[in-house]
């Protein structure tokens, strides 16, 4: 007898354990388990994904937007992977494109 039995009871295995179940006792569970992954957090991140690309995809010039940092300005030119901002009169600063978090609505960034 141990000095910890005192305090702690011991544990046993118990003789129907999950052990001997078979080799497919854990399959339904990982299943259950990789659909519900699936449907919590892939899909959406999925979509959220799709939607960024097409916003990007629609940018023009004047739009208004948000860049990832925080910064709000309006689009002044726009190419394949760089976009100009103006974020204040006369002070344009050059953007990547996946930088862009969103579009504002016109008459945002006055």
């Amino acid at each position: 007898m141990n000095l910890l039995d005192i305090f702690i009871t011991p544990a046993f295995a118990a003789e129907g354990s999950l052990a001997g179940a078979g080799s497919l006792g854990g399959i339904p569970f990982l299943l259950v388990m990789f659909v519900l992954m699936y449907f919590l957090l892939i899909r959406p991140q999925q979509k959220r994904a799709k939607d960024h690309k097409s916003l990007l995809a629609e940018l023009k010039k004047g739009d208004e937007i948000v860049t990832n940092g925080g910064v709000v300005g309006k689009i002044i030119s726009v190419d394949d992977s760089f976009a100009d901002l103006e974020i204040s009169k006369g002070v344009i600063v050059k953007v990547q494109k996946q930088g862009i978090n969103q579009k504002m609505p016109k008459g945002s960034a006055n």
